[in-house]
């Protein structure tokens, strides 16, 4: 018998060898990899503690307005913290964000104010007049839609010389399965436009598991079709997305092109407050396992043990972080209410004379 030209299944064993989960805490947060440990100062290690607690309480106040009927849609964030905080603090003012749903608590800490971000999910017009020094856009609800306007920006940057400037985004495990995430990707590819992707790999697309969306053993491997570098990393682990996020920032600035990034997390929750009840499709050792490796527990335990954490400190932190958000959606209940008329202004630049008539029914009706 002739040779086989190819052995398939060393090519692909060769493949997902090429994808290992980059780590540095372990679950307990003991240093497992001295050798990458990212150089940050003890002030700015507790400022990344700092924002995984306030995101934490901002995740527990807004499903606890979304129960009130304060807020619309709310997509849950806790279990994510060091996926999206801990890659956000290695990014820039000047760097651009293309935001998912999920992705208010890193959007905020770009720079915009809370109130506004309450008055975006409650579908507030106002919730998308951003600061004009604020470098994002409004969360894309279109599953995987980011990367294609992510891709558009960086190419922007990239023709208009912008210097130490990148773009950088963000979708889940479910909307690695889009068109528009590997379309995005192979443009950005091919003009090397200055971007970072993230996948958020928590597990499941809604209720989907991640098992059946793909073949593929990893999603970082997805990169390697759009001739782009893609890692793994543990997404539970704050030090370990901070390095290889800033490392690939870096890399997109020097003028390489993009970088895909999966961080391997779970969302402790439900999907949205639409109506997702997890405990249907999850098991509750799922649940134990993930939140075994929390990654709020696993930043105290590191710091703690450097002297740079304590009890006082995170319950102080809390209680200002709720005082915060009592006062912002305070302010997002003092925001006037929109008309049916400002709908029809804003819709048309120029109306026509039966849209001129509408405004006019609508305004009269409005001013009693």
């Amino acid at each position: 018998m002739a040779k086989q030209p190819v052995d398939y299944e060393a090519l692909l064993s060769t493949i997902e060898a090429s994808f290992p989960m980059v780590q540095i805490l372990d679950k307990d947060g003991k240093i497992v990899n001295e050798d990458i440990m990212p150089d940050l100062s003890d002030d700015e290690l507790v400022e990344l503690m700092r924002r995984m607690v306030w995101s934490r309480v901002l995740h527990d106040r807004s499903m606890a307005l979304a129960r009130q009927g304060r807020l619309g849609f709310y997509a849950p964030t806790m279990g994510q913290e060091a996926s999206q905080l801990a890659s956000h603090f290695a990014f820039k003012k000047q760097d651009w964000f293309y935001p998912g749903y999920r992705d208010v608590p890193q959007l905020i800490q770009h720079g915009l104010p809370v109130s506004q971000a309450f008055l975006w999910s409650r579908g507030h017009v106002e919730g998308n007049n951003y600061p004009e020094d604020l470098h994002a856009i409004p969360p894309q609800i279109i599953i995987g839609a980011q990367f294609i306007q992510a891709m558009g920006n960086a190419v922007g940057q990239k023709m208009a010389g912008k210097e130490d400037e990148v773009t950088f985004t963000y979708t889940g495990d479910g909307g690695s399965s889009q068109g528009d995430v590997y379309e995005g990707m192979n443009f950005a590819g091919r003009y090397k436009a200055p971007v970072v992707f993230f996948i958020q790999n928590n597990g499941y697309a809604i209720s989907t598991p991640r098992e059946k969306q793909s073949a593929a053993n990893t999603l970082a491997q997805k990169a390697a079709a759009a001739g782009i570098p893609g890692v793994q990393v543990d997404g539970m682990d704050p030090l370990a997305v901070y390095a290889v996020t800033k490392q690939a920032r870096e890399w997109a600035a020097a003028g390489n092109g993009p970088v895909l990034i999966e961080t391997i997390t779970s969302r402790f929750g439900p999907h949205s407050t639409s109506g997702d009840d997890p405990t249907r499709y999850r098991e509750q050792e799922s649940f134990d396992y993930w939140e075994q490796r929390d990654p709020l527990i696993r930043f105290r335990n590191f710091l703690t043990e450097k002297g740079l954490w304590s009890e006082e400190q995170e319950e102080k932190l809390i209680e200002e972080t709720k005082e915060e958000i009592k006062q912002a959606a305070k302010e997002a209940d003092q925001a006037p209410k929109m008309k049916i008329s400002d709908f029809l202004k804003n819709m048309y630049n120029e109306p026509g004379q039966n849209i001129t008539e509408q405004i006019e029914k609508y305004e009269a009706k409005e001013s009693k």
